[in-house]
């Protein structure tokens, strides 16, 4: 990686910044795009240079092309429940955000373009089962569904104009640097509850299970694929172990506010019910393996929550 020069949009972000830091830590040569959204300026380590602005914004994106060998296009509208009611803005960001960078890129085509996707983009799963890359994708919003044809723009622009490019399907990330809001983050979001003296709520009956996966290990995954020489593929990037959204309530509970109970209220749309990944096509090509536990890592989350509050 020392001496490469890579592109990172939403570098500002939650899981941006991370990367950033561990690409510069590495020897490479950062540009961040963020229009700051919900990114912060001061996320941004010292040494990246910064673009301040929308991926949509023609001459600034070409600024932050030049001379870059990779991009690691992260910039996004990450909200599926908000992605209901505010289709248009999801689509705008996610699909033609995309469609923008991928115009340009083929221009001067990078050595590699790794695209952060979601899990969002399979769609519902009854049963608590992994699902792998070949599982249906049949997104149930509008997020999961913008994400798929961003996906499929890639894979294609890719094949045509020779940008070799990888699609990453991330599960729910956790860890330091998420921004609270109503929407995404449930982890967050039952911790900034909880601090505040407020039952977590939980929509439909919580035995719905998710893959949560920390943010260091979401950067570990995406360094390998932006390091290999793989091309056209699309990997799952999770744990492989489901956790019941009632489970993580109780686990923050204990430790926040022991006897508080969560409220439940009735299921939001576009949600899924199950979400667990697959991660042996991840393990076998890119010989990725996750390291960061939930029941590790929660007491790290809790404890930038609590600085955040007070500094």
């Amino acid at each position: 990686m020392k001496g490469r020069r890579i592109l990172v949009t939403g570098g500002a972000g939650f899981i941006g910044s991370h990367l950033v830091e561990a690409l510069l830590a590495r020897g490479a040569a950062v540009h961040v795009i963020d229009n700051l959204s919900m990114g912060r300026r001061e996320n941004v380590p010292p040494g990246a240079r910064f673009y301040e602005g929308d991926i949509l914004d023609d001459r600034l994106v070409e600024q932050a092309l030049e001379g870059v060998d990779g991009v690691c296009h992260l910039a996004a509208r990450v909200a599926i429940r908000d992605s209901v009611a505010r289709f248009l803005e999801d689509a705008q960001t996610n699909l033609m955000g995309t469609l923008h960078l991928l115009h340009h890129c083929r221009k001067r085509p990078p050595k590699k373009f790794v695209f952060a996707s979601s899990m969002a983009v399979y769609g519902d799963c009854p049963h608590p089962r992994p699902v792998s890359e070949t599982s249906p994708r049949e997104p149930i919003s509008p997020y999961g569904l913008s994400k798929l044809a961003a996906e499929k723009y890639v894979a294609l622009i890719g094949r045509q104009y020779g940008l070799p490019s990888v699609r990453l399907r991330y599960f729910n990330v956790f860890g330091p640097r998420q921004a609270f809001t109503p929407y995404v983050g449930v982890i967050t979001i039952f911790i900034q509850a909880l601090r505040q003296g407020r039952p977590p709520i939980i929509f439909g009956d919580g035995d719905q299970q998710r893959d949560f996966i920390y943010v260091g290990d979401i950067v570990r995954a995406t360094l390998l694929a932006l390091e290999s020489d793989i091309s056209g593929e699309a990997f799952n990037v999770g744990t492989g172990r489901g956790t019941s959204v009632r489970e993580v309530a109780a686990m923050l509970s204990q430790r926040l506010r022991p006897g508080l109970e969560p409220r439940f209220e009735p299921p939001q749309p576009g949600e899924i019910r199950h979400s667990i990944a697959d991660i042996s096509k991840i393990r076998r090509m890119l010989g990725f393996q996750p390291e960061g536990g939930l029941a590790e890592r929660i007491d790290e989350v809790i404890a930038w929550n609590r600085t955040e509050a007070t500094g």
